[in-house]
């Protein structure tokens, strides 16, 4: 019986683990969501208004043209709540992470 138990156990965990990402899989996909978002849950009927999930930006590529993401594998995250058409690497977004990343040096 104990072993039956201990077998069944991972077939559990499979399926458990499955099911939000299925879920996930199943949601309304929202337009006007920009090129570097790993996540966008709309948060109203409109689908104007989002929960996004996206890389923080590299800091080496502040002060250029063109500003870069880190991989997603970094597990450097940001979670966002605002537009849905919000854009991770827009003028707003790299003022207030090189902010962050400016304040971060002064305290090392």
């Amino acid at each position: 019986m104990k072993r039956t138990q201990l077998s069944l156990f991972p077939v559990v965990l499979l399926v458990l683990g499955y099911t939000p990402i299925a879920a996930l899989a199943q949601t309304q996909q929202v337009k006007g969501v920009k090129p570097g978002v790993l996540y966008a849950i709309p948060l109203n009927k409109e689908g104007t208004y989002c929960h996004l999930r996206f890389p923080a930006i590299r800091g080496r590529s502040f002060g250029s043209a063109k500003p870069e993401l880190k991989p997603p594998t970094t597990k450097d995250i940001i979670d966002f709540y605002g537009p849905c058409d919000y854009d991770p690497l827009g003028k707003e977004e790299v003022q207030r992470q090189s902010e962050v990343w400016a304040e971060r040096q002064l305290q090392d």
